[in-house]
């Protein structure tokens, strides 16, 4: 894997070409077959898919130089020997009551991860904590939209926190030092009604943090829940806040919820995640309060979680069919051949 990434360096992106690309695969093939070093299997999978999608690279007008340098960079590091190749350990398990911020989708052709920020009130007591927890599982990129919620089926219960807004009392939920909870539906139980603003209200400003690990402290992995409020829209579609103009990163907004650029540019309140990537702070929408027909209403990109209640998504999802299923079936015809 090193080797490879060498050669990377050495040739640079404008000189990338299919012979090279062509050269991880058998790098990958080997990583898959250890467990401990499946991390760096699907980055290095991920680079080279792209390169792949790129090539010949040096007939591309612009470069996400920045996005495969961070890439690049990240397999370094996990091809290093003294990096644990191994899943990180739990540090405690917790139990309490979860109240969730929103969800970030990660979404790619072959798979996709609902990451949730929430905010742990621990059973015994004792002060908030900001945590995260996500599930991600294998898709097809037929896969698309609002079809994309039918994959994590077997998270009943976080899905249903999501589309409901409702806490969870999770049970010994294992917990990393990063603030990541290991999450297992089965230790989860849906709770009563819980309003994201008035979690981030009562709790973001006290709740406790968690130290990002050191590999972790990339734009993409350092996103702070935050709550903005009482701000005007410019036309760039940034937040005037009164002292300060904060960038609106609406690109992240995943296409399988409702959540869309025209909600942003209407809200008064927002819950999202601000990073400070590129020399700017970027603020990643999760949930806005805005005014729809002058009525003021919530919109969240987890809504959709069991399925899309717009009518109008709903009808489209029915024209189109449903992908999962028909590809569940052939799937099940293939194995009984």
């Amino acid at each position: 894997a090193r080797s490879w990434l060498r050669e990377l360096a050495i040739t640079g992106w404008r000189g990338v070409d299919h012979d090279l690309v062509s050269a991880a695969d058998q790098v990958v093939e080997a990583l898959l077959a250890v467990p401990g070093r499946r991390r760096l299997a699907v980055l290095l999978d991920g680079l080279a898919a792209e390169l792949r999608a790129s090539c010949p690279v040096g007939t591309m007008e612009h470069l996400p130089v920045r996005r495969w340098a961070d890439l690049w960079t990240r397999a370094v590091l996990l091809s290093h020997d003294a990096v644990p190749s191994g899943a990180p350990r739990p540090a405690e398990t917790v139990s309490g009551r979860l109240l969730i911020l929103g969800v970030d989708v990660h979404e790619h052709g072959t798979a996709v991860q609902f990451q949730v920020h929430a905010v742990l009130e621990p059973a015994g007591g004792g002060r908030p904590r900001l945590v995260r927890t996500g599930v991600t599982v294998a898709k097809v990129d037929t896969i698309t939209g609002p079809a994309v919620w039918k994959l994590p089926h077997r998270h009943g219960a976080l899905l249903a926190a999501l589309a409901d807004r409702r806490c969870l009392d999770v049970t010994d939920l294992p917990l990393l030092d990063s603030g990541d909870l290991l999450w297992d539906d089965d230790r989860a139980l849906l709770g009563k009604p819980a309003d994201p603003f008035t979690t981030a209200r009562l709790h973001l400003a006290g709740a406790l943090a968690p130290a990002v690990p050191p590999l972790d402290r990339v734009p993409v992995r350092v996103a702070e829940p935050v709550l903005v409020e009482d701000y005007r829209v410019t036309k760039d579609g940034s937040f005037d806040l009164g002292g300060g103009v904060l960038a609106v990163d609406t690109e992240r907004l995943p296409a399988c919820g409702p959540l869309t650029p025209k909600l942003v540019a209407g809200s008064t309140a927002c819950v999202g995640l601000i990073r400070w990537d590129g020399g700017r702070w970027l603020l990643q929408p999760l949930a806005v309060q805005a005014k729809v027909k002058k009525e003021t209403v919530e919109v969240a990109t987890g809504d959709w979680a069991l399925g899309p209640t717009d009518p109008k998504a709903v009808k489209a999802e029915a024209r189109a069919g449903d992908p999962v299923a028909v590809l569940r079936e052939r799937a099940g015809r293939l194995l009984r051949k």
